[in-house]
């Protein structure tokens, strides 16, 4: 039975879909990492466990995350990301199945010490099962789209806003760092990105954090569907 890594917020952690998981910790040559096991899946929640030391995006050991799920022998990645919308025609409460992403600022890296260049992307074929695995009754899904990754862990402005508006669709702050280290490990990773609030001046709301995590709390519900049915076809 193929095994299938899991990469996602705390609040998965509540989702019946994980429920009776085992606790493990896994050191690598990067770092450690906490995980959760449940039958085929390997859950990795990327901001930590402890509500008290919440790891900010931009703190955030993709490498530790990443190559501990290889080190379990996960076949696969699949990333699960909140982000806002650069659209005004793509709403809060719909799942963005990205295509491609961009992201400018420095990234980390498991290269340090030879001459290796990776070309970073999406894995086509796992996007595709995502996509067959949707249940349009229950989310609205767009099956393609570009992310933008920002570092965080503020906000952007409204110019840099209508700046990404031109060449992306959604942003966020981590999805493009799992995927990057995914390439070098080779593990293919492919992402269900919620859109949980309109980026910085899309619309006329005020951005609050408080919004945005009951928005993406709410469409962990939409999501939980989604992965089952992958994972009831992953083998």
């Amino acid at each position: 039975m193929k095994k299938l890594g899991i990469a996602a917020g705390t609040i998965f952690l509540k989702e019946p879909l994980f429920e009776d998981m085992e606790r493990k910790t896994v050191e690598t040559v990067f770092g450690t990492a906490t995980v959760f096991l449940a039958g085929n899946a390997v859950f990795l929640p990327r901001h930590g466990i402890d509500r008290n030391h919440y790891i900010l995006p931009h703190l955030i050991n993709h490498r530790a995350n990443m190559q501990a799920l290889k080190e379990l022998d996960v076949a696969a990645v699949i990333g699960v990301n909140s982000t806002g919308s650069l659209k005004r025609d793509l709403a809060p409460g719909t799942i963005v199945i990205p295509h491609d992403f961009i992201a400018l600022s420095p990234m980390q890296t498991v290269f340090h010490d030879r001459d290796a260049h990776v070309p970073p992307n999406l894995d086509e074929a796992l996007r595709k099962k995502l996509i067959a695995a949707t249940v349009p009754r229950q989310s609205a899904t767009v099956p393609s789209g570009v992310y933008w990754q920002t570092t965080g862990p503020r906000y952007e402005t409204r110019a840099e806003i209508q700046m990404m508006a031109n060449y992306a669709d959604i942003v966020g702050m981590t999805m493009a760092g799992e995927a990057v280290i995914c390439c070098e490990i080779g593990l293919p990773y492919a992402a269900l990105c919620s859109v949980d609030n309109y980026a910085h001046g899309v619309s006329n709301n005020v951005l609050s954090i408080k919004a945005v995590q009951e928005a993406a709390r709410q469409n962990a519900r939409r999501i939980a569907p989604i992965i089952k049915n992958f994972l009831a076809s992953y083998s």
